[in-house]
């Protein structure tokens, strides 16, 4: 069995062991020595050096998905958590379930540890989505967030011999099946500001934008109002044209009239035309150039941004901030300036999002900083005037449903042409009554107080140049009769003399 050798006699086993018991309390006292000699840096180091070449690597690649970068949301997160909802599975143990009161179907998202496998390409995916708490204590936080706040994220993994394919297939594919899903159970969103007690923070809140206006139903000149449709059309189909000629995709309004006129149903009803989210600011509650900054960065693509009353809310050389430090109070710059405003709507930093409007909305055109209006801040000039004939049929129909003719409509238009009243005045009167007949009545009846307050005024207005006029006309009749006096003087010492 042993080809004819020996089995070796115990007193050589015996040696052999000996000698590799000694060899190896050698290695290890010379271990311990140079434990002594080299830094624990150092020695920490070369074991993990060690590890990574003895140890047999893993197969499977993971790639992790933050909810957010920094400034802003991650896209990719974002869109995962939408296409994991077009991929729960019967074995899937426990969701999160949530519906909006505009939305058409359930929100479905995967609760923390749950798992969810895809395939794609004959590639197996694992998901999963992890969170933790964490502590907030960076004061360079850019959105403020409290202490303690949960931190989410999802994990995909896979084999290492497919990073090539989901990265550059299997992700892009990701972010159009979600902007599907996202466009067709869209619910506009209304974003404001919101502060945070106790943490000097100020971030947007959404609700959901439930504004029922349309270009059908605005109370405007129909040339405006086509003018408008066309101009957001030919806008949102530009991308590549704005790119070609290097400027940023978004695009200016100015709306300007008396209060009443229909401005703020105007940005509804572009919100609901284009589908866009609208974000409304307001100046008065932001101090700094760097709130303004976070802000901007945080809004979304295809998103409205609307500045209403410019003209109130934006006095930039003599805005203050008081604080009170004992009993006297001290007087703060604010560090919000015109120069940050226009830097976010036409600078650099207008670039940092794409498919973007800006409106501002003001009473008073005139009031405004001639740095605003220029074109490229500004792009398109809106008139809102007060109620045409026109604008009341289209009330008419909204309120009362008449469509065609009505005895009253000759009367009414008439006093239109000669009163100025707002849509929202005429608004009123039409909710008065469900019978056509009374709401018209209180139409014409609100025209003729208004036709004799502004006939009163004009006579006040007519009196009242009549007596400057008069008193004009006597004061220079008395110039005239001392200058023929003082004239008559002076010519009789020169005949004396």
């Amino acid at each position: 069995m042993f080809s004819g050798k020996e089995l070796p006699s115990s007193s050589s086993l015996l040696a052999a062991y000996a000698s590799m018991a000694g060899s190896i309390m050698m290695a290890q006292s010379i271990a311990n020595q140079l434990g002594r000699l080299i830094p624990r840096q150092i020695r920490g180091y070369l074991l993990s050096t060690l590890n990574h070449f003895f140890k047999p690597q893993s197969p499977i690649l993971t790639l992790v998905i933050e909810e957010s970068t920094g400034f802003a949301r991650n896209q990719i997160y974002d869109a995962s958590e939408t296409y994991l909802c077009t991929k729960v599975s019967p074995e899937t143990k426990r969701l999160k379930i949530s519906k909006n009161p505009k939305g058409k179907n359930f929100t479905i998202k995967l609760e923390t540890g749950e798992e969810i496998v895809d395939h794609y390409e004959g590639i197996e995916l694992k998901w999963r989505v992890e969170s933790a708490k964490a502590d907030n204590n960076d004061s360079h936080n850019p959105f403020h967030q409290p202490k303690n706040v949960e931190k989410l994220w999802f994990e995909i993994s896979f084999h290492r011999n497919h990073k090539e394919t989901v990265l550059g297939s299997y992700l892009p594919c990701i972010l159009e099946k979600a902007k599907s899903v996202r466009e067709e159970e869209r619910v506009l969103k209304m974003h404001t500001l919101s502060i945070s007690q106790g943490h000097g923070g100020i971030k947007w809140e959404s609700i959901n934008l439930e504004h029922p206006a349309s270009f059908e139903t605005l109370a405007m000149e129909p040339d405006l109002k086509d003018l408008v449709i066309q101009d957001l059309n030919r806008f949102v189909k530009r991308k590549d044209f704005y790119k070609r000629v290097g400027r940023a995709w978004k695009r200016g309004y100015l709306l300007y009239g008396p209060p009443g006129t229909g401005k703020s149903s105007l940005v509804a009803a572009m919100a609901n035309h284009l589908k866009f989210d609208v974000y409304d600011l307001q100046l008065t509650n932001i101090m700094r150039d760097s709130d303004l900054r976070r802000l901007f960065l945080a809004i979304g693509n295809r998103s409205i941004l609307v500045i209403e009353d410019i003209d109130c809310s934006l006095d930039l050389p003599d805005r203050r901030q008081v604080s009170r430090d004992g009993d006297s109070p001290k007087t703060h710059d604010v560090q919000l300036t015109l120069s940050g405003l226009l830097n976010f709507i036409d600078g650099l930093w207008s670039s940092c999002g794409d498919e973007r409007i800006i409106i501002f909305t003001t009473n008073h055109k005139d009031r405004l900083d001639p740095a605003l209006l220029r074109p490229g801040r500004m792009d398109m000039h809106i008139h809102m005037s007060y109620c045409t004939p026109h604008g009341f049929r289209v009330l008419a129909a909204n309120y009362l449903g008449i469509t065609g003719y009505h005895t009253l409509f000759g009367e009414i238009e008439d006093l239109l042409k000669t009163t100025e009243i707002t849509p929202a005045q005429v608004a009123e009167q039409l909710l008065k009554s469900e019978d056509s007949n009374i709401a018209l009545e209180e139409v014409v009846k609100l025209l003729k107080r208004k036709k004799l307050e502004g006939d009163e005024l004009f006579d006040e207005g007519v009196k009242m140049a009549g007596i400057q006029e008069a008193k004009r006309q006597k004061v220079e009749k008395k110039r005239r009769v001392s200058v023929r006096i003082n004239g008559g003087r002076k010519t009789n010492k020169r005949r004396c003399s």
